[in-house]
């Protein structure tokens, strides 16, 4: 009996038949976004003391600073968000409601502010009645997170506001003021918004945190807006004089 020849070995393909895997690899841009990621935004407590500069302290302490003193409260909601704005030394007035989302909603916000000549914006932080934070404080930290950045560019300071019990104030308030029941539901937010600006003055600031970006530039930006501010204001006031001497 013939012993069987064995098998001649089959031939491996050649390396280059394979495709060659690299390890993913982004766009530069990408990866400069990745590799020097910035820290979250910090918050530090309205209540702080001399923590703070004096620049970046709450309105609510000053009524009279420079550039109006004027703030906007916010309510932020996942599909309404409702505005505010005060003074501090008056009531302050429910706005209107934006039914936008997303960047659209940080860019409107910011517009909003400029218009108003706030120089802050004071947005509820929803906890609960023990004043822990839920999983809908984090949603909103997030976008305070991302629209402080814009803020700051811009030479406005953004605050969190305890806004606990804010929505029942508000509908005891339209019912006080003879809000038709039909208008409520619509109006509800800008009066929530309303009440975090009337709880934020009445308490002058205490408790707020002001959301700080990360990058130090943008830091600056905020310490230096108020100085112009009040540079501003001091040439305006030296001409006023200037032409009634004359």
């Amino acid at each position: 009996m013939a012993t069987a020849k064995p098998a001649a070995p089959v031939p491996l393909p050649r390396a280059a038949a394979y495709p060659r895997i690299l390890p993913l690899r982004l766009p530069r841009r990408q990866r400069a976004g990745i590799t020097r990621a910035s820290p979250p935004p910090a918050t530090c407590s309205g209540d702080a003391g001399g923590e703070l500069p004096a620049r970046l302290q709450p309105n609510a302490r000053r009524p009279l600073w420079h550039g109006g003193g004027f703030s906007l409260g916010v309510d932020l909601g996942a599909a309404r968000t409702g505005i505010a704005v005060g003074r501090g030394i008056t009531q302050p007035r429910p706005l209107t409601v934006l039914k936008l989302r997303g960047q659209k909603l940080e860019l409107m916000l910011l517009d909003v502010a400029q218009q108003q000549e706030a120089g802050e914006l004071i947005i509820g932080l929803p906890v609960s009645a023990d004043g822990r934070e839920t999983p809908q404080s984090n949603k909103v930290r997030s976008v305070v997170g991302r629209l402080a950045v814009q803020a700051a560019d811009r030479g406005l300071r953004v605050y969190l506001q305890d806004e606990h019990g804010t929505s029942v104030d508000a509908l005891h308030y339209m019912i006080s003021r003879g809000v038709k029941r039909s208008s409520r539901d619509d109006k509800s937010d800008a009066y929530a918004a309303m009440m975090i600006l009337d709880r934020y003055f009445s308490s002058s600031g205490q408790g707020a945190q002001i959301v700080l970006p990360s990058q130090q530039e943008l830091r600056d930006k905020l310490i230096a807006k108020p100085r112009q501010d009040a540079e501003i204001l001091e040439c305006v006031s030296t001409f006023s004089n200037f032409r009634q001497d004359t």
